[in-house]
């Protein structure tokens, strides 16, 4: 009797529990919620949380404040949000950055997939293969073929080591057996203008960064690094219709400690879904390249865990080591 009441108890205590994290997730959010950033105001990153952090204030009734904690890849920002309550209360921005993040940091304190429960994934979008208008390329094919008749030639420039802009063309280096020179600079806004002016021939860069430059004609575009063609330019192919299988995708999303409730977690994701479905959201996006996400928070890990294995390959066949 004595064992049959203690197992009463504990499923009774398992009940309550269940009924308790219920009723928190219907009235959460009853304070401001933080959404901690890992680059410093005014970047991508930045304005896409303080897109979707201003719909979540407006659906949710609480302020989702913004907090920029720059510094080390971001690593800095996503430690401050492993460490914090798992209530649901301390978000992060997470992105690409993270994936890479994972095997480019040896001495990381954290273990991002293990350590962030992902939300959801507020966009994706590609980089952009481009050259400097000298180089007399107008396809990927050509490139290829003209890289390979310059080996230890031609300069790719990146926003800096371990970055996106930087482990995709390492990405494309392995997969196309081309020698490219890496040349890092500090973010896209530094190398451009060495683009722009022919010291370097070529960038993996984020469509934000350049499409305006594109437009213009002042750089050419040869092919989009997602596995489709982009809405934003849809007359460039993808890099993987000529080199089957290359794929390299920006994203943003949003996740919190690993303990937070799972209500709270699937309330989230319904809330910044329906958000995402705004065509006043979607239009913003597309303005910095992006394409909507919508998922499940089991889809936003899958996607994040393959992610992160596609960029752990990529930096141990390359060498690459944090600065």
């Amino acid at each position: 009797m004595n064992r049959r009441k203690m197992v009463q108890v504990a499923a009774a205590a398992a009940t309550l529990a269940v009924v308790a994290r219920a009723k928190a997730a219907q009235s959460y959010p009853t304070r401001p919620v933080r959404v901690v950033v890992g680059y410093a105001a005014g970047g991508v990153s930045d304005i896409l949380a303080r897109l979707i952090g201003q719909a979540l204030s407006q659906r949710l009734g609480q302020p989702f404040l913004i907090e920029n904690r720059p510094g080390a890849g971001s690593n800095i920002g996503t430690e401050v949000v492993v460490r914090a309550p798992g209530d649901g209360y301390t978000l992060v921005l997470t992105g690409v950055a993270n994936a890479i993040n994972a095997t480019l940091y040896s001495n990381l304190s954290f273990n991002f997939i293990r350590d962030i429960a992902p939300i959801a994934i507020i966009d994706h979008g590609p980089l952009v293969l481009e050259v400097h208008p000298s180089v007399p390329v107008t396809s990927v094919p050509e490139f290829i073929a003209y890289a390979k008749a310059h080996p230890g030639k031609i300069n790719m420039a990146s926003g800096g080591i371990g970055g996106a802009t930087h482990v995709a063309g390492e990405l494309f280096k392995m997969m196309a057996d081309v020698n490219l020179v890496h040349v890092p600079y500090h973010g896209s806004a530094s190398a451009l203008p060495d683009l722009l002016a022919g010291h370097v021939q070529v960038m993996f860069d984020n469509m934000a960064s350049s499409i305006e430059l594109i437009k213009g004609g002042r750089l050419r575009p040869l092919g989009v690094t997602t596995a489709e063609r982009s809405p934003q330019l849809p007359d460039i192919p993808a890099i993987s219709d000529f080199v089957p299988g290359y794929e390299a995708n920006g994203w943003n999303g949003v996740g919190a400690p690993r303990s937070c409730p799972q209500e709270i977690v699937l309330k989230l994701n319904e809330e910044i879904n329906l958000a995402l479905t705004d065509p006043n959201i979607k239009a913003r996006l597309a303005e910095i390249g992006g394409t909507p996400f919508l998922g499940s928070p089991a889809d936003a890990e899958r996607y994040i865990v393959e992610d992160t294995e596609r960029w752990a390959k990529v930096i141990k066949f390359a060498g690459i080591k944090p600065i």
